[in-house]
């Protein structure tokens, strides 16, 4: 299947969905979004399939929302605030086994769509932070039940309102990552991980995710989040929002990012 924006690709009982603009760092824009959706509906078509590899081309994951969608005003230009909600439920109803490969940055979005992966696997040189609130809005995308549901309420609460900077070591502590290695050694991690996955009756396996979806989904709730873009489009109305949006996009630029 052809996509502008990522690749993807199945053998057998393998697949692999990669971000594929590393100049960019692998933003995400609204049509990135929409061709994971189509990607993670397209993957179920594959009877064999048990795992499939989330990771970024490049020297990173993703950088999150793409920046070059928003304008003076701080308003996006994509039309449609529900699809990062649309996208993180497509991720999270796929039948196989999602393995996030972290490297570079992991930021905002990225970190959601890492977030509704399955396994997730991070370079020990991986840096993640969620600046939405500094940009002016809630986290969305149905972001906030999913962090409660993999670091608890008040991890959630101080990362997400204080937009910080966290390593992978921080993240693995609060119960984010499954494995922290060199950055050297992260292919041979996440290949491991696969093989041994992969080795399981696919029956099982699956019916594994999917039961251990079903009790998360019944303590944490995500399908309340479906409002979300709402909150988007209120934080792109407040003043002092877009104030801050201003401030952050600046210095983000001035980076060269």
């Amino acid at each position: 299947m052809q996509f502008d924006t990522i690749e993807v690709r199945v053998d057998g009982a393998r697949g692999e969905l990669a971000l594929n603009r590393p100049e960019k760092l692998n933003p995400l824009s609204g049509h990135t979004l929409w061709e994971i959706e189509q990607a993670a509906r397209w993957f179920d078509t594959h009877p064999d399939l048990k795992v499939v590899v989330v990771c970024g081309r490049g020297r990173a994951f993703s950088s999150g929302a793409d920046i070059s969608a928003f304008g003076s005003d701080g308003d996006s230009a994509a039309p449609d605030v529900h699809q990062g909600w649309r996208m993180s439920r497509a991720m999270e109803e796929m039948r196989a086994v999602s393995v996030a490969r972290l490297q570079g940055w992991c930021i905002g979005g990225g970190l959601v769509l890492a977030a509704v992966c399955d396994l997730r696997i991070a370079a020990e040189t991986a840096r993640f932070s969620i600046p939405e609130v500094e940009l002016g809005i809630p986290l969305a995308w149905g972001g906030i039940p999913r962090l409660v549901r993999e670091v608890g309420p008040a991890i959630t609460k101080e990362l997400v309102m204080t937009c910080r900077e966290f390593s992978p070591q921080e993240a693995a502590a609060a119960g984010f990552l499954n494995n922290v290695v060199p950055e050297a050694e992260l292919d041979e991690a996440v290949e491991a991980l696969v093989a041994r996955l992969v080795r399981m009756p696919q029956m099982a396996l699956l019916a594994t995710k999917a039961h251990t979806n079903a009790v998360t989904e019944a303590m944490v709730g995500t399908g309340r989040s479906w409002s979300d873009g709402y909150g988007l489009a209120a934080g792109r109305a407040d003043a002092e929002g877009r104030e801050s949006n201003r401030a952050y996009l600046d210095r983000v630029r001035s980076k060269g990012r």
